[in-house]
């Protein structure tokens, strides 16, 4: 394609971006404004005009993002001249420089990158070398501390002499980090080892020791562009600078309003002051937003204005007009599941969308289950992108497998999978010796277990002990398979089990996830006691249970790419992709902010992130909450997000007589006050959340703040029944065609009461949770005004 010819399909603010090359400049490019088109072009520019391909070099973020750019730049400059450019993620380019410089930094060229798996067995292995407890030094905590330090460029030495790392360590209770970090890398290098991070922290050593040669790849690379530099870290950025700030010629191209990675490292110092640090650097600006409505755009715009650590600008669409943001109220995060699945439903039927067209983000794991369950219950075919599906996930099969033991401990694959997690020292030859004793004798490795001798296992007493120490465990849950309902006995195995214990040892992101999603197992557990329960069955056992999860384990398994379906993800997961109908759901304060963001940076970086979620959407944007979720042992009633106040309301349809702003201001007591007093509940319930969560001694979250009713609930009382009668006494007249509003389905209406007494039912039909059928002895709602 000619030169002129590619240029005309640039608008004027790309065009400039494009064409100054004579010193550092800063692209902020908004929200679907072109970011990957400048770039592709201003390479093939570059190209164009004197550069040959190998003086280029481009820093992308993912191999995915360099292999689709370098193919839009073949298909400008042609494919023998784009092959030659220097192009790909930091790790993937300075792994080359490294292999090179090798010798000079004391490797061989040959060295070996570790993966995070390898890193982790060798820190495994200098914790046992160094006799102390990995359940105290767990290695994936370790690994995390190591990492933040070499992407801070602070090395053994330096740690080891920092106070305040020193301070950090005791209060975390691992005051012998440093020593592990020294000796890891002495380990590494010793075994001609090289990390992920360790490719950035030898890189920037083997310029600053030896400027000869950052001299020679300033040189070489005439020209450098970074893209997505608001997801730099401290070690990328230095390393930038070390190349560039001779001949200055860089072009680094980001928004600021999407830094959301701080977690991974990622400093949005590096974009907010990339002006300051080149001084001469020329700021441009890509506004125009070619990927969303109008409304999208300018309610996008409102929210993000109220953060201060910034660069200003301001995002246009020249897109149709589209429709006001629908903000959804819930009762609860079962009717916010129904809520979005109906619409997608709408959208597929009447809109002419396909189920791929739809997006469900969220702000943690954990949240997928809600809307999974909801999707499968219409038959709405979905998928998780970048993750396992709820019932997939590794700490989620240890729990149901444990769960599976106590109502059936014959069960072979969950007693492997179990024996030693959490480990308590039996090792796989151990177990080999169950399962030759057990298919000799053709019986259950729990009968094996429960008489070794019999079965002609020969063990030492250390390891015998350690067995029945195993079976004395199990068999306490399979006497409480029968008796205990479910949520109380699925309670007691994850206490016990110490799967508790084990993932609460720390909290770095992937433990964190994995404790929300134990959360929201227990969680799940509640609904189908409560679900049951209500609709008269009186002994809700832990094998119902697995009844009914086994289906959805099930249907996990069943795949077929041919089919459209819709997407459920993080908000996280879903930077630099689009759909035409997103869902942003759990929009409560504790939730989204989450209770860790506790200052003003970060909750900036939070507000971003719902910025990242909005702009995912070209046509249709949806946002909801619930105003109680069952969260750590018990029902929370929150108020809705802060963000939802921070967009205009002029973007906005939000729900009848909803209040935001005020809501948010009034703050904690009412609803939850009015909930507690009018909701109808049994007066004994083995599973209430009433007592000692199942969390505690563990690190419980903050409370999240309580909701503030909408609209006035009043209990059932003497205007419409005597005082001294209970929901169940009511007559047939009383309550059939009432409007009611119920604690977890949200608004419906009484079609019919049938049966007498304790059996007494009310067949509701729900605005969003569709037609179900009530016993009015266990029934919490309430009759409306």
């Amino acid at each position: 394609m000619a030169e002129s010819c590619y240029l005309d399909e640039l608008n004027e603010s790309q065009r400039k971006a494009v064409l100054y090359n004579d010193g550092p400049m800063l692209v902020i490019a908004g929200a679907g404004s072109g970011k990957t088109r400048v770039l592709t072009y201003k390479i093939a520019y570059l190209l164009d005009h004197g550069y040959e391909p190998w003086s280029v070099l481009a820093l992308t973020f993912t191999n995915k993002a360099a292999r689709e750019m370098k193919e839009r730049i073949a298909r400008q400059v042609g494919i023998n001249r784009a092959r030659y450019l220097w192009m790909g993620t930091f790790h993937s380019i300075f792994s080359r420089i490294l292999r090179m410089e090798a010798e000079k930094i004391g490797f061989t060229s040959s060295f070996t990158i570790y993966d995070s798996a390898d890193s982790k067995s060798l820190i495994k292995a200098i914790v046992k070398e160094l006799q102390l407890d990995d359940k105290v030094y767990k290695p994936g905590m370790i690994q995390s501390r190591i990492s933040n330090a070499k992407n801070h460029l602070v090395s053994p030495q330096a740690y080891a002499a920092s106070a305040e790392m020193r301070e950090a360590d005791k209060a975390a209770k691992i005051p012998l980090a440093g020593d592990i970090y020294l000796r890891y890398c002495e380990r590494c290098r010793q075994g001609n080892a090289m990390d992920f991070d360790d490719l950035l922290v030898y890189t920037y050593r083997l310029f600053r020791e030896h400027p000869d040669v950052c001299k020679g790849y300033a040189a070489k690379f005439r020209y450098v562009l970074v893209d997505e530099y608001q997801d730099t870290n401290y070690a990328q950025h230095c390393i930038v600078l070390q190349l560039t700030q001779e001949h200055r010629r860089i072009c680094v191209v980001g928004d600021d309003a999407q830094s959301i990675y701080s977690f991974r490292g990622a400093n949005i110092d590096n974009i907010l002051n990339f002006t300051r640090q080149y001084k001469d650097a020329l700021l441009f600006k890509l506004e125009q937003n070619y990927r969303s409505t109008q409304t999208i755009v300018k309610a996008a715009n409102s929210l993000i204005e109220k953060n201060r650590q910034q660069i200003q600008k301001n995002v246009f669409s020249e897109n149709d007009k589209g429709e006001p943001i629908p903000v959804s109220c819930a009762y609860s995060d079962v009717e916010e599941g129904e809520i979005v699945a109906n619409k997608i439903v709408e959208l597929h039927r009447r809109g002419g969308y396909a189920y791929h067209d739809c997006a469900v983000l969220y702000r943690t794991n954990a949240q997928s289950r809600i809307f999974e369950e909801a999707l499968r219950r219409k038959g709405i075919p979905y998928q998780v992108y970048g993750g396992l599906s709820f019932y997939q996930r590794k700490e989620i099969k240890d729990v149901i497998a444990y769960f599976r033991l106590a109502v059936n401990p014959n069960d072979e694959e969950a007693f492997k999978r179990v024996i030693n997690y959490p480990a308590r020292g039996i090792g796989d030859t151990t177990l080999n010796k169950l399962v030759d004793a057990a298919t000799k004798q053709h019986v259950s490795l729990w009968e094996v277990l429960n008489e070794p001798l019999a079965y002609g296992l020969s063990l030492n007493k250390g390891t015998a002990a350690k067995l029945q120490a195993f079976r004395d465990l199990i068999a306490g849950f399979v006497s409480g398979a029968p008796e205990k309902d479910a949520y109380t006995l699925g309670q007691d195995i994850v206490r016990r089990s110490g799967i508790i214990n084990d993932i609460y040892q720390d909290r770095t992101p992937e433990n964190l996830s994995r404790q929300e999603n134990i959360e929201e197992l227990i969680s799940g557990i509640h609904d189908f006691c409560s679900d049951r329960e209500e609709e008269g069955d009186s002994h809700i056992l832990l094998a119902d249970y697995l009844s009914e999860v086994s289906l959805l384990t099930d249907q996990d398994g069943e795949k077929d790419d041919n089919v459209s379906k819709v997407t459920l993800m993080t908000i996280h997961s879903a930077k630099g992709l689009e759909f035409p109908n997103v869902f942003v759901v759990g929009m409560e304060e504790g939730l989204f902010p989450g209770i860790s963001a506790d200052n003003p940076r970060s909750l900036e970086e939070e507000r971003r992130l719902f910025y990242v979620a909005i702009t995912r959407a070209e046509s249709h944007c949806y946002l909801s909450y619930a105003k109680s979720r069952f969260r750590y042992g018990k029902m929370e009633f929150g108020n809705p997000s802060r963000f939802l106040r921070d967009i205009d309301t002029k973007f906005l349809c939000l729900p009848a007589g909803e209040q935001l702003a005020r809501q948010v201001e009034i703050g904690a007591g009412r609803f939850r006050k009015e909930i507690a007093g009018g909701f109808r509940r049994p007066e004994v319930r083995s599973y209430d959340t009433g007592g000692p969560s199942m969390f505690d001694g563990g690190e419980m979250p903050q409370e999240p703040h309580r909701f503030v009713a909408p609209r006035k609930l009043r209990k059932i009382d003497s205007s419409s029944v005597p005082a001294s009668s209970s929901v169940g006494q009511m007559s047939g007249d009383s309550l059939e065609g009432k409007h009611i509003e119920h604690e977890r389905f949200g608004r419906g209406v009484v079609e019919k009461v049938e049966g007498a007494g304790d059996n007494r039912k009310a067949t509701v039909r729900f605005e969003n949770a569709g037609v179900k059928q009530l016993l009015l002895k266990f029934a919490r709602f309430k009759v409306c005004e």
